[in-house]
């Protein structure tokens, strides 16, 4: 981790340095505002708020993507309050323990990085579940509800829209689990539940799950289509756009379909027939039985 250290008192800066190179930190000190507005990038900013007849915020605008941990000597808002409003991430005041001010700034890396985890996952799991079809449940709906679908990412569609319509995530849990129960009743009762695989588990096994989550903000999804359940209110998923995923076994006559749908725009018809072993006659009356148009 690349440290700047932007303080005019030379020995309290050489003092952090030496502690923080000390346990594998990397160190660079500016006694001055100009000095710390050098083009060079650090992972995080030590920034005095009490350097003599110097405006600090360039500071915190220049590095505002690194960690920024003002060293303060009172607290007022002219020193806490408003540099953080500008960007800065934390304090610590004068004098302080090194302990204190290397547990902010690992705090503050582990945070970074789980932000930027958190909104990589985010982003894929939106690309992977985008979908203008599935929007079966509101926010007016009411809880518990079992999702019966004939593919389960439909139904992980569904959920994950509604955790972000609700700005509210959700605890996963697998049915399939030997612990699922013991998961169940460790959540608060408050959380929204999204329990999967009900159509994989014991008739006795399902009636104590539904009788556990009778009252709870619970969705439950099963891929057994006639799966009857009178303990809780039902919503059916059903679509004819598949895709293959882990598990997932279509029909010859889905395969086909889902095949001619998504790469007849991206092959012509004499290698697309080759690739799925029928005629060209026969593709072009599959077209028609599955009502397909080809896109000119």
């Amino acid at each position: 981790m690349k440290i700047l250290i932007v303080e005019n008192e030379i020995y309290l800066a050489q003092s952090i340095a030496s502690k923080l190179t000390e346990i594998g930190y990397r160190c660079d000190m500016a006694a001055s505002i100009k000095d710390a507005l050098k083009d060079e990038k650090y992972d995080a900013i030590l920034l005095s708020t009490n350097i003599s007849g110097q405006n600090f915020y360039p500071v915190i605008e220049k590095h505002k993507s690194s960690i920024i941990i003002l060293m303060i000597s009172y607290i007022s808002n002219d020193t806490v309050s408003n540099p953080i409003n500008a960007g800065a991430n934390d304090y610590v005041q004068k004098p302080f323990m090194i302990e204190e001010l290397i547990r902010k700034l690992q705090h503050l890396k582990d945070f970074n990085a789980l932000k930027k985890e958190n909104t990589t996952y985010k982003e894929y799991v939106n690309n992977l579940f985008e979908s203008g079809e599935l929007q079966p449940i509101s926010t007016k709906t009411k809880l518990p509800v079992l999702l019966k679908t004939n593919f389960q990412k439909h139904a992980d569609a569904v959920v994950f829209h509604y955790s972000v319509e609700k700005s509210e995530p959700f605890t996963f849990i697998s049915l399939t689990c030997g612990n699922a129960i013991e998961k169940i009743v460790k959540t608060p009762y408050n959380e929204l539940l999204y329990l999967v695989n009900l159509q994989n588990i014991k008739k006795s096994e399902k009636t104590k799950v539904l009788n556990l989550i009778e009252d709870r903000r619970a969705i439950v999804s099963s891929t057994d289509t006639d799966e009857n359940q009178t303990l809780i209110s039902e919503i059916e998923i059903l679509s004819d756009s598949k895709s293959f995923d882990r598990g997932d076994i279509l029909s010859i006559d889905d395969y086909v379909k889902y095949i001619i749908m998504n790469f007849q725009n991206k092959f012509p018809d004499t290698e697309l027939s080759k690739k799925l072993g029928i005629s060209r006659k026969s593709l072009w009356e599959k077209r028609k039985k599955y009502g397909i148009q080809k896109k000119k």
